[in-house]
Parts: structure tokens; C-alpha cells; sequence
């Protein structure tokens, strides 16, 4: 676990002495139960003071791991940055949000110390998941020095539109920060299409359904990132159970008979922030007393203000409203001994709260935009009685499960008031209806099953299923044990059905700084046409080259299938190929993707002639800026050129490989043309040769039967490694004479 703050704060006694206390959040309180069940767990976060952090420590049986922030870091981090900027900006900008850029260096540098401590702290092989809005650069930074875990970041509040997030500065960043993960949650559906609708404009990132594809840089492979909704709970039972404490039953009955026994008790419960709809909540009861709607004799409303980011001028200047408001109405309407709205700026422990929950035949939760709220969830539990109605704003993320609360838009004071009047109006078998319903909800999906829910998508991610990045099975330059490697062809020779599939420039042509001067080697082209004539042998050639280019250099007969354009561009193929699977897959450029093409194009050739050296392939469905021989640092800068402006495109594949930055307008890959082609062929296994970081696509979907061969140096996910042409040549040959053998 990895959140801004550790589920304890450290106080310290008139006597000097450290004692730590719970925290006070909706994370903290929906985690704690999480982390007491988890075997080996540990939770990295702030202690809730500036200063160096105490030495890691044990506490209510979880590993606490504190992480240091000074006073300038709580300033500028957390109540700059995360708060008077992320905040305001994710909350539909209920208030300005300030952008200041020493708040966002220091929010990078925090953000560091909190991956470099979790990084620490996790095992090989192990599970990170990181929490909300403070730390949303950390999934990356943590991949950047531990690609051994599994990531998971899940943001506690909403994810704004595309228009209200495109505002914030440093936006691409926090988007790749986030898409470090695996997987990515968030509390509502449309806050996970925002997200998604935010890479796709913004970054340029292919989105298929809830996956995101990041490219790779350098040798790195296409990683897929599965993003999804998890509606956030709490510990349901833990809850209900505190009802049946006859101290808190007691509680309860007291907290009435210390109002005056009104006939009616209305409850809200939040922390002192501007997105609770506080303000609006009270003009609606102000104008309620004033039309005598309501009367205070017999209806008493509880306020409960927790107290919330007191340094923050805009959380300042509200609470100011709030208890002036207050006093204005209890000024005009409180009888003598009661008041008409009993307001407490304090917190209440959970057997407090509880008993406050039980008390109340109202509890009003008026958000004006809310990632959950679990206050309407806590007062559900509260309830076994089936008494008591909750009125929840549509715009809290509670309103997608609590169905049968009574719904209203906050902005609306008349129908907030109507709202209120119905609530207290409800008949009881009309409560126990709804309150049976909502109960339902809540007990069936408490915080445990959440974290599971969340936690099982994690594990599962790693699964190819959901597309996730390739295991690494060979680093660097490591070499494949020759046997093991004629043992491998040996082993696929014997397949009955077999797929043979190939790069072209690197394997079966040495790289040269003139593509159109490009030399084949003619071993392996012999080699690949006499396979193709053998029984129960499919061949192909996977090229990024455009078709017409790939045919003209290879001279393939009919039998070998040559596909072009990573896919885009499939030729001719043998009578007893199934073509309509590869037709099924085919992708068709329309005018519109034909315009979008030759904008790419144009610009890619401005960035061409800002940088000599660098030119521009132009492709049926795509555009390649090519840099291999730029002049100087040309190279670099003309890539950071091309990626920066392929941010604009939403919806364009954009590939970087080896000196070469592809512009695709139609989504392929070499790995779903391999996927196609052994559909068409029915092969029961196939075996590719590749060079690049496009043939990872292919190395990536490896079954069992299947063999994944690297040409060259690099990491990669292909099991066996060759280090050139004259080796892929000589695999091939090896792979014929073991064919004609079997």
C-alpha cells in the first residue's frame, strides 16, 4: 500500500512523548480493515507531521514504512499541488484551481520519495498498489526501477472531462505517471471514460475498449494497460455490528435527549471541504425555517464539520460561510435551549459516529461532486433497523449503487428542499423498503470484496489475456544455448501444421543506411520458398515496409503470404488459406483516416527539414519519420519532435522503433497479423524470427508450441536469440532438412 498518508498520525503528548492515532479520511478508513487481513503487507505513507520520518514500526498488526516530508513539502506538495490545484481542477472546478510551477516540482520530488520508499519495501515479484490524486506520478517512477512488480493505482475521487483536465500544466506527465500501472481504477464509469478519453486525445495511446496501449521506447515492448471501475466500500459488518454495542445504543437515545427530543433528527456528516455541497445543504434548511416548512421544534438538523486542509485559503474562507451561516440561522430560528441546526466543527471517533447514524432520521449527503462518499454507505450500515432515509446527490459516486436513496441535484435549492420535505414525510414501510434495498448493496459489497475485486484484476493482469506487457525472457545480449536451440526446431518441425513467419530489414536483410538499397540474403529466401512447397507448412513475411516495396525486394512466389505496413497491407494468398479471416481483419482507410494521413505526413516533413538527415516513408495507411542518418543530435531531437506532436493525435498509432517513429492511422501490429495468419493457415504452432520492437507484439502472444526468435541484442520476450542474418539463414536451413526429415 502506497498512499499520502499511513493509516496512524503521530501526536505528541504534554510530556513529550509520541502517540499515534488513527487518521482521519475515507482511504484510511476503508484500507485499515484491508491491510489486518493481508499475510505480508506493508504501508508506505506520511506520518501527518513535517520532519524526518520515525524509523519503520508496527502498529494494530500492520508494517507502517513513514515517509518524509518537510514543511515545504506539506506547503507546496500537498496543500499546493494536491490540493489547491489537483483538487479544485478534479472537482469540476467548483473553486479556481491555482497553478504555481515550484508546486509542481515539489510535488515530482515528493511523489520520488514515496516510489523510492515502496520500491524499497516491496518483495521480488510483488504487489504495489498506489492510491489517489497526491502520488499519480509514483506507478511510473516505480516501473522505472522495479520491473519485477505488479502495479495498481486507484484514484479515491473523480477523474475530470478532457476539456477541465487539458487546463492542467505538466498533463501529459501525470498521464504516463498513471499509465506506469497495470491497471488502473476508479470509482465511477464515467470517471474511468475521462481517463481514457484523456490518453487517447491527448497522449495519442491506441484505446481498445478499457486497454490502453503504451508504447514502448527503446527496446522496450507495447505495454497494455487495462483501466476499470471499482466502486469503493466500507467494512460493512464491523459497522452493523457496532449497533448491537449497548454503550452506543445508549449513545444514540442520549444524543436525542440531549437535542429536546425532536420529533425529527436530519444529520450531515462531512469534512469542512467545498465540494460537500455545505452551503448549499444549509440555504435549503435556512429557506425551509423561513417558509415554515419546518419547524424548529420539532425538527432539529446536526451539522458535522470535520475539520479539513485549515491552511488552504479556500477551505479558510469557507468555514467562515459555514459558521456564518449557522449563526443566522439559529439567530433567527432556534427556540430558547435548542438550537436549529447544531453545528460541530470537530471529528467524532466511529462508536461516536455510529450512534449519531442511529439518531438520525435523516442523513443528508449533498455533494456537489464526490468520488463515492462512504458517509451514505456508513449510514446504511448503521441502520438494521431498516429505519431512516438517506437523501445522496446524483453527483456523489454512491448514486451509481444506492439506487433507492432519494436522488437531487444539490444546485437545485427547491428540489433539494423538496427532497428534505419528502424524507421526513416518509412513511416507515416506505423506509424499510428502501433501506432494505440499499442494505443489500452495502452488505453484499463492503470494502473487502473491493479490495479483492481490485486486487484480482491486478493479479490477473500479468495474464496475456489482458494483454499486459511480455515477460522478459531474454536481457540484453544473453545467448541461446545452441542445443537448446536445435532442440527447439526440432521440437516445432514435428508440429503437423505448422506457420513460418519472418521480418524482413534486420533478419533477412542487414540493416543499411539506404532502405532502397536493401540486399536480401538469398540463402534465406531459398530457404523460405521450399518451405512454403512442403506439406502442412504456411509461409509469411511480416514487414513494416509498405506491401509493394516488401514484394519488390523479395520476389516471393504465390505460396509465401507477404504482409506490409505491420499488418495493414496483406497480398495475395494461396488457394488454401481461409482468406476471409484475414479479410475479416483487414482495416480500410476512409477519407477521413486518407485527410488525417496526409496532415501527418506534411508535418512529419516539417520536422524533416528542421533536422538534415531525417526523411519521411509514406505508407498506404501510414507515415514513418526516418533518422538513421540525421546529422549531430538530430536523431534525438527529431524523435522527442515526433512524439511530442503525436500527444495531438487521438487517434493514431504511433510505434517508435529503431531510429524510426511510425504514424499509423489505422490500428495494426505485427502480433495480430501472426494471430490472423496462423487463424488462416489452422496452424497448430508457429515459429517468427524479428529484430525489433514492432516484432514484440509477436514474441508477446507465445503459447506453448510456439518459438519466438530474436535477432540481435536487446530485451525481449522471443525465447531463443540468434545474432544476425547468417544465423537466420542457417535456423532456417536447419528448420527445412528437419521438416523433410519428420
Amino acid at each position: 500500500m502506497v498512499a499520502n498518508r499511513l493509516p496512524v498520525d503521530s501526536r505528541t503528548l504534554p510530556d513529550g512523548a509520541t502517540e499515534w492515532v488513527t487518521s482521519p479520511g475515507g482511504l484510511v478508513t476503508a484500507m485499515e480493515s484491508v491491510m489486518r487481513t493481508v499475510d505480508s503487507g506493508a504501508w508506505v505513507g506520511w506520518g501527518g507531521s513535517p520532519g524526518e520520518a520515525p524509523e519503520p514500526f508496527e502498529a494494530d498488526g500492520m508494517s507502517l514504512y513513514p515517509v518524509r516530508l518537510d514543511q515545504q513539502d506539506v506547503e507546496r506538495y500537498y496543500e499546493g499541488f494536491s490540493n489547491a490545484t489537483l483538487w479544485p481542477l478534479y472537482h469540476d472546478v467548483i473553486v479556481d484551481p491555482e497553478f504555481h510551477r515550484t508546486w509542481w516540482d515539489s510535488y515530482v520530488t515528493a511523489n520520488r520519495r514515496f516510489a523510492r520508499a515502496a520500491g524499497a519495501v516491496a518483495s521480488k515479484g510483488g504487489t504495489i498498489w498506489v492510491h489517489d490524486y497526491q502520488l499519480q506520478l509514483v506507478p511510473r517512477m516505480i516501473r522505472d526501477d522495479r520491473t519485477d512488480v505488479r502495479i495498481g493505482f486507484f484514484n479515491h475521487i473523480p477523474f475530470p472531462s478532457v476539456e477541465l483536465f487539458s487546463q492542467l500544466p505538466k498533463r501529459n506527465q501525470m498521464l504516463r505517471g498513471l499509465l506506469g500501472s497495470d491497471l488502473v481504477g476508479f470509482q465511477r464509469e464515467s470517471d474511468a471514460q475521462n481517463f481514457l478519453g484523456a490518453v487517447r486525445k491527448l497522449l495519442g495511446y491506441q484505446v481498445d475498449g478499457q486497454v490502453i496501449s503504451v508504447p514502448g521506447l527503446g527496446a522496450a515492448p507495447v505495454r497494455e494497460v487495462l483501466v476499470q471501475t471499482f466502486p469503493i466500500s466500507i467494512d460493512s459488518e464491523a459497522v452493523s455490528a457496532l449497533t448491537e454495542d449497548a454503550e452506543v445504543r445508549e449513545r444514540a437515545v442520549q444524543l436525542r435527549r440531549d437535542l429536546g427530543d425532536p420529533h425529527k433528527v436530519v444529520l450531515g456528516v462531512d469534512r469542512l471541504d467545498y465540494t460537500k455541497g455545505i452551503r448549499h445543504r444549509l440555504k435549503a434548511w435556512g429557506e425551509l425555517l423561513n417558509d415554515g416548512s419546518i419547524d424548529p421544534h420539532d425538527t432539529v438538523m446536526i451539522q458535522v464539520a470535520t475539520p479539513s486542509r485549515e491552511r488552504v485559503e479556500a477551505y479558510r474562507q469557507l468555514r467562515d460561510e459555514v459558521e456564518l451561516t449557522v449563526g443566522r440561522i439559529n439567530g433567527d430560528h432556534a427556540p430558547i435551549g435548542r438550537p436549529a441546526v447544531s453545528y460541530q466543527h470537530r471529528s467524532f471517533d466511529r462508536r461516536d459516529m455510529t450512534a449519531l447514524f442511529m439518531a438520525a432520521d435523516v442523513v443528508l449527503v449533498t455533494a456537489l461532486r464526490d468520488g463515492m462518499n462512504l458517509v451514505a454507505k456508513e449510514y446504511v450500515a448503521s441502520r438494521p433497523d431498516l429505519r431512516g432515509v438517506l437523501v445522496l446527490s446524483e453527483f456523489a459516486g454512491a448514486a451509481d449503487e444506492l439506487r433507492a436513496a432519494v436522488m437531487v441535484n444539490p444546485h437545485d435549492i427547491d428540489e433539494l428542499k423538496s427532497a428534505i420535505l419528502r424524507a421526513l414525510a416518509m412513511p416507515e414501510e416506505e423506509q424499510e423498503d428502501a433501506m432494505r434495498s440499499l442494505r443489500h448493496q452495502v452488505m453484499e459489497n463492503d470494502v473487502q470484496a473491493w479490495a479483492h475485486d481490485f486486487l484480482q484484476h491486478l493479479e490477473q493482469s500479468g495474464d496475456p489475456a489482458y494483454g499486459t506487457r511480455p515477460t522478459v525472457r531474454l536481457a540484453g545480449d544473453d545467448s541461446t544455448d545452441p542445443e537448446a536451440f536445435d532442440q527447439a526446431l526440432e521440437d516445432f518441425s514435428d508440429v503437423p501444421r505448422i506457420l513460418i513467419a519472418s521480418d524482413f530489414d534486420g533478419v533477412l536483410a542487414p540493416i543499411v543506411d539506404d532502405r532502397d538499397a536493401v540486399q536480401p540474403d538469398p540463402r534465406a529466401l531459398s530457404t523460405l520458398r521450399e518451405l512454403s512447397e512442403l506439406p502442412g507448412v504456411a509461409v509469411a513475411l511480416v514487414s513494416g515496409r509498405a506491401l509493394e516495396d516488401l514484394d519488390s525486394h523479395t520476389t516471393m512466389p504465390s505460396s509465401v503470404v507477404l504482409v506490409g505496413s505491420h499488418g495493414a497491407e496483406v497480398g495475395a494468398l494461396p488457394p488454401w488459406m481461409q482468406s476471409e479471416v484475414l479479410d475479416s481483419a483487414a482495416l480500410s482507410m476512409t477519407p477521413e483516416k486518407e485527410d488525417l494521413l496526409r496532415s501527418i505526413t506534411e508535418n512529419l516533413r516539417r520536422i524533416a527539414r528542421a533536422h538534415p538527415g531525417v526523411e519521411v516513408e509514406t505508407k498506404p495507411s501510414a507515415a514513418v519519420l526516418h533518422t538513421r542518418n540525421a546529422k549531430g543530435r538530430g536523431s534525438l531531437n527529431a524523435t522527442d519532435s515526433a512524439l511530442e506532436y503525436a500527444v495531438t493525435l487521438p487517434d493514431v498509432t504511433v510505434t517508435p522503433g529503431k531510429e524510426v517513429v511510425e504514424f499509423s492511422v489505422v490500428h495494426t501490429s505485427k502480433g495480430a497479423a501472426i494471430d490472423a495468419l496462423a487463424r488462416a493457415s489452422a496452424a497448430d504452432a508457429w515459429l517468427y524470427l524479428g529484430d525489433d520492437v514492432t516484432d514484440e507484439s509477436v514474441f508477446a502472444r507465445l503459447g506453448d508450441r510456439d518459438v519466438g526468435i530474436k535477432v540481435g541484442e536487446g530485451d525481449t520476450a522471443a525465447g531463443y536469440r540468434v545474432a544476425g542474418t547468417d544465423e537466420v539463414a542457417a535456423a532456417l536451413k536447419r528448420l527445412s532438412e528437419l521438416r523433410r526429415e519428420s
